[in-house]
């Protein structure tokens, strides 16, 4: 499914799997966050997707001019996960909102897993 407006130039389609995108990339850059997990759970592992396919870690579900947007994400060990989760949420209303002029009515959070930051990470963070 995709979201179709018009406009006095033509038409404008915005992808399910481009909503996705913009989502993972804005959820990737909050604090905690280590990575997007895989939707789909086999043998109760979840898999941290690469950068390349960060939608597989979302699902968008349109109903009109409303999108409701469901992360699974795994968050860095020693966060506070309710906090990384609400700045998380925040931040994917906001860039969906203003990227795609969509109303959100809401993000679920699903947290998959915990993981430790490996060395580089923290190198690259300044820490």
């Amino acid at each position: 499914m995709s979201k179709k407006m018009s406009t006095e130039y033509g038409q404008i389609c915005i992808s399910d799997d481009v909503i996705a995108i913009i989502s993972g990339i804005a959820a990737s850059e909050c604090y905690g966050l280590v990575g997007m997990a895989s939707r789909n759970l086999q043998d109760g592992i979840s898999e941290l997707v690469g950068m390349d396919n960060l939608q597989k870690g979302v699902e968008v579900q349109l109903d009109g001019d409303e999108v409701r947007i469901i992360l699974h994400i795994i968050v860095e060990y020693g966060t506070r996960i309710t906090e990384v989760a609400h700045n998380v949420m925040g931040k994917v209303k906001y860039v969906i909102e203003s990227m795609t002029g969509l109303r959100v009515m809401g993000v679920d959070i699903v947290v998959q897993g915990v993981r430790v930051a490996s060395p580089r990470d923290e190198a690259g963070r300044g820490a």
